[in-house]
């Protein structure tokens, strides 16, 4: 997967000439001209010097906006090749993102010698218990299967040096708080810490300061919940409307899109339904297991089925190009969902459209949705919308 940050293939060294002035190594420099960087984003011009001079970061950028290569090209400088130790962390939500966040760093690792290790639920343990024993530098992981490893005696975090939250609002949500806090006790106290996330609740930033010392706060358009590039849509419709309206979007359709349900099985009757209807569409939910995950994300990405049907699974860490519109068929729990799901179009300042749904018994959860984004969106029927002709 490609890491997120505007590509020019065939430049030279030379191009990566912004990076050089962070003092980052010749390899990293070279790594990143080769991966056609032209020049840092926002997010990682401010982030990166204060990653490589030791201190601790809290970061916070909208999604596509480059927050990996923020974090994986300080911590793929400060590791050691030559210690078969873990000596840097990245906690992820989901697998999806793991294997997303390993192809970045990996890339960046070669030219070093770096070994880079994911750790995720889905798949058998035994390669990853093999892998461990090879001594990878670099750890990616998942908190439940990390936590399994480090339970089995298979990780040692006693050498860590640097350690990354990837999406921190959910990492320190209750859903995964018990175990990132498990996960972290078993890393030196000395080690440096850096969070990132397209949000940052003020719980998130109240909980951070158990884990982070004096971190340097790098904020890059947080005022703003979504990219500019996204036109909003809402239309206020009735549940029993919400198929056909559907169709008449998809039947739309200039690139992929991707359709947002609430429930893994909402989704998968969903899916089934617009597949007997002729779409080619795949189905992603947290139910699915890892091969049949990358199966349906593969076939997403290469345009054999441009319409995803997705649960909140897909809003984080799913990194694909083009993506034309998503469509929240059901609302979603909160703002900082809206949000993320919002930001799988319209990245690294691409045009993209959001629309939602919302039907007579949501109107009061999209009200707390607007207000915790801190704006009122243009609301219309889809009955008095022109497509309502159409369908």
């Amino acid at each position: 997967m490609a890491p997120e940050a505007i590509e020019a293939p065939g430049l030279d060294a030379n191009a990566a000439a912004p990076f050089r002035d962070m003092a980052l190594c010749t390899a990293t420099q070279s790594a990143l001209a080769g991966m056609g960087i032209v020049e840092p984003t926002p997010i990682q011009a401010q982030s990166i010097p204060h990653l490589l001079a030791g201190r601790d970061v809290m970061g916070q950028a909208r999604t596509g906006s480059g927050k990996t290569l923020a974090f994986a090209a300080p911590l793929a400088d400060r590791c050691d090749a030559s210690l078969k130790q873990v000596q840097a962390l990245v906690l992820v939500p989901t697998r999806e993102l793991a294997i997303q966040v390993s192809s970045v760093i990996d890339v960046l690792a070669q030219s070093t010698g770096l070994r880079v290790q994911s750790l995720y639920g889905g798949r058998a343990i035994r390669p990853e218990q093999a892998a461990l024993r090879r001594g990878p530098q670099v750890v990616v992981g998942t908190p439940g299967r990390t936590l399994d490893h480090l339970r089995q005696g298979n990780l040692d975090l006693g050498a860590v040096r640097f350690l990354v939250l990837d999406e921190a609002d959910e990492m320190l949500d209750k859903g995964f708080a018990r175990d990132v806090e498990a996960i972290l006790d078993r890393t030196p106290p000395e080690r440096q810490t850096a969070l990132f996330s397209a949000t940052m609740p003020k719980w998130v930033a109240s909980t951070a300061k158990k884990h982070l010392r004096g971190p340097r706060k790098v904020e890059i358009d947080s005022d703003l919940q979504a990219p500019p590039s996204v036109e909003h849509v809402v239309y206020a419709i009735d549940k029993s409307d919400k198929i056909q309206a559907l169709q008449t979007l998809l039947n739309e359709r200039q690139g992929p899109i991707i359709v947002f349900g609430r429930t893994k099985h909402g989704v998968r009757k969903l899916a089934r339904q617009l597949d007997s209807l002729g779409y080619e569409v795949g189905a992603l939910q947290g139910n699915l297991r890892q091969n049949a995950r990358e199966r349906v994300l593969a076939d997403f990405r290469s345009g054999a089925a441009p319409i995803l049907v997705a649960t909140n699974v897909a809003a984080r860490g799913l990194d694909v190009e083009g993506v034309d519109r998503v469509i929240n068929y059901d609302l979603p729990d909160s703002q900082q969902l809206f949000t993320h799901r919002v930001g799988r179009t319209g990245r690294m300042g691409r045009s993209g459209e959001a629309i939602t749904f919302v039907t007579p018994d949501e109107a009061r959860k999209w009200r707390e949705i607007e207000r915790g984004l801190g704006c009122r969106f243009a609301r219309e029927s889809w009955r008095a919308a022109p497509e309502a002709d159409a369908a």
